[in-house]
């Protein structure tokens, strides 16, 4: 086992750990939890022998193998699936001795060498590294390839497999997905649950925690706590010792409130309507786990869109491609696609298969190379990328960039915004360059919330953002008036805010009719044959153009109980934000003792009774135009 006693724990002048103590036994899957800066990196490199504790004692069994994935990688010419096997160190140190061996023509070492490496299985290395190289994407050729040839994103790849390989007793792995897709993440946890190794792992990837880990060690208040279970079970734990704190809880009653008394009524006829989704999923979360992040710093929203196009982006049999000097590319070909206000898609597909083509042409940077694209001229499209978070000016400062978008805004409602996001104190003055990629992220996504868009095309939005920083986004993306387009590794994030996923591969975009338990299976069965797995399309006796033609007529159909749903769930809204000021001038304990204040009190409590029962009509209509809708929804023949 791993024991820490009393340890205290410095980084420069910070005290990270304070008198913390914890117990780790052998054969543990643990998941290491904190905000951003609480020690978690550091505390990985104390149990490395990397840094010296300031006070205490760390014990590690005496011939336990400790192997930690490193977090650069030099420009070697050295191939690929070489530097994987060099982190097998019995396996090297081995072959080097039967290389000393051989030319100092000493026999009996020879002898030895050979009887180590048949211990190892020597000859059975390279197949797994190359194993471990195709799972995490690395084609036969290059796994051939110098490791100076990758980028970098793609040499912590060959880092991680590096690690994979060493047959440690203890893997420590920081941030092991961050350059990973979702094919990967899958493959990668599929390989740690199999190894029979003790695990440590840093992660803001939830959904990879909970499939990964049965431990959760989290540090807070420069203490180490430890939870049994998976990161869901750590939150419902850590809710329910928070939740009896209410001075603390309080912060998220406000939040449950308003919802609650609408998704009671509707929550077992809304199951299917998307309309409900966002809001039973946001009560669901904030039931679960909102005590959990109260602490987090971290709230926002997406501000109102101006405008709600309808249809926002209709593409009708598009090639997406590019131009180049040689010609046309093709990438996509076919495409059929309708964004409206009620989208939300999650996209999936193969690294390189075309989903950034599909992003890309959906926001205007690639021009349809064929086909007919449609786009409502006033329509506007938060993007979110990682380039775009590379390309911010590292002069620019947080203040800068938001008055820009607020020239009248005074310095304290600009303060307050930029909180929103975390940037508080003279962060808000520091200049961008000073940033870490997780506080660019954020960065990015404040500016993309004061453009007011009615489509977010989100490109990756969770990478480099921390647990709370992605609750937080998983919550204002559900509360989001328009359309969503994702693309994105974060499990928990797609399931939570897309209603549909759409399969990116083979060159083609199809509905995928599955969940992603079922798209992990799909690339399963592709890696078995070898070969992409194409989605059968249903054979109903009508070629392409009827098909659409069919679909238009029955959205058409459709709009009607749409809008009556959206018109009744804004009376709904502006009915519960009157009657919540009613409720609030109400609970001035003055109205009730100040004889003179009467006529007030009595005015209030009749507008209280009146918009009560409006609320009740209305809820009880908009029940049933949410349920014509969903029978009309239930009777399509697409």
């Amino acid at each position: 086992m791993l024991s820490l006693e009393h340890i205290n724990l410095r980084r420069g002048p910070d005290l990270l750990l304070e008198d913390a103590s914890v117990v780790l036994h052998k054969g543990w899957r643990v998941g290491l939890v904190g905000r951003n800066g609480t020690g978690k990196s550091s505390l990985f490199k104390l149990i490395m022998g990397e840094l010296e504790s300031d006070g205490g004692n760390l014990n590690l069994p005496a011939d336990w193998r400790l192997a930690m994935m490193a977090q650069e990688v030099p420009a070697l010419e050295q191939p690929a699936i070489d530097y994987v096997l060099d982190g097998h160190r019995a396996l090297r140190r081995a072959e080097k001795a039967l290389a000393d061996a051989e030319a100092a023509g000493d026999n009996h070492a020879i002898a030895h060498a050979h009887g180590e490496l048949e211990a190892l299985h020597a000859w059975q290395q390279p197949a797994r590294a190359a194993t471990l190289l195709a799972g995490l994407g690395f084609s036969e050729a290059q796994q051939q390839q110098p490791v100076a040839s990758f980028s970098g994103g793609w040499r912590m790849r060959l880092n991680l497999a590096q690690v994979l390989m060493s047959d440690a007793d203890l893997l420590l792995l920081d941030e092991p997905t961050n350059h990973l897709d979702l094919d990967a993440i899958l493959w990668l946890q599929s390989y740690l649950v199999q190894q029979p190794g003790a695990l440590l792992v840093i992660s803001h990837d939830r959904a990879f925690l909970d499939a990964t880990v049965n431990q959760i060690l989290h540090i807070e208040h420069k203490q180490l706590k430890h939870y049994s279970g998976g990161y869901s079970d750590f939150e419902r734990q850590r809710a329910e010792q928070l939740s009896l704190q209410q001075k603390m809880h309080e912060k998220q009653q406000a939040q449950v409130a308003h919802m609650q008394k609408f998704i009671a009524r509707f929550k077992a006829k809304a199951s299917k309507a998307k309309q409900a989704q966002s809001r039973v999923k946001a009560l669901e979360r904030l039931e679960l786990i909102g005590p959990a992040h109260v602490d987090s710093g971290f709230s926002f929203d997406f501000h109102k869109p101006d405008k709600l196009p309808n249809p926002m982006e209709n593409l009708d049999a598009v090639r997406c491609g590019y131009r180049s000097e040689q010609g046309e590319v093709a990438i996509l070909d076919n495409v059929c696609l309708s964004l409206r206000p009620e989208s939300r898609l999650g996209l999936l597909g193969p690294n390189g298969a075309g989903k950034s083509t599909l992003i890309r042409t959906l926001v205007g940077e690639l021009a349809p190379l064929a086909g007919r694209f449609d786009k409502d001229n006033d329509l506007a499209v938060g993007y979110f990328h990682q380039q775009q978070v590379d390309r911010l000016d590292h002069s620019d400062t947080p203040y800068q960039m938001l008055s820009r978008f607020h020239p009248k805004w005074s310095e304290s409602a600009l303060r307050s915004e930029l909180g929103r996001f975390g940037f508080h104190g003279d962060d808000v003055f520091a200049p961008v360059g000073r940033f870490s990629g997780g506080e660019k992220s954020r960065l990015a996504l404040a500016m993309i919330v004061q453009e007011k868009p009615a489509l977010l095309i989100l490109d990756e939005p969770a990478n480099h953002l921390d647990l709370d920083m992605r609750e937080a986004l998983n919550m204002a993306l559900q509360a989001f008036e328009g359309a969503v387009v994702m693309v994105s590794h974060d499990r928990h994030l797609l399931e939570t805010t897309v209603d549909e996923f759409w399969l990116v591969a083979n060159g083609s975009v199809t509905r995928f009719e599955g969940d992603l338990d079922d798209y992990g299976r799909w690339l399963q069965q592709n890696r078995r044959d070898g070969k992409p797995v194409k989605e059968e399309k249903a054979g109903d006796g009508l070629d392409a153009k009827a098909r659409r033609q069919q679909a238009a007529q029955q959205r058409e159909q459709l709009r009607p109980l749409k809008r009556q749903v959206e018109k009744l769930e804004k009376q709904l809204s502006q009915c519960d934000q009157e009657l919540a000021k009613i409720e609030t001038a109400l609970g001035d304990d003055s109205l009730y003792t100040d004889d003179s204040r009467k006529n007030e009190m009595n005015a209030l409590l009749g507008d209280q009774a009146r918009l009560k029962k409006q609320h009740d009509e209305l809820e009880e209509q908009l029940l049933e135009a949410m349920e014509s809708l969903e029978q009309a929804e239930s009777e399509l023949t697409v």
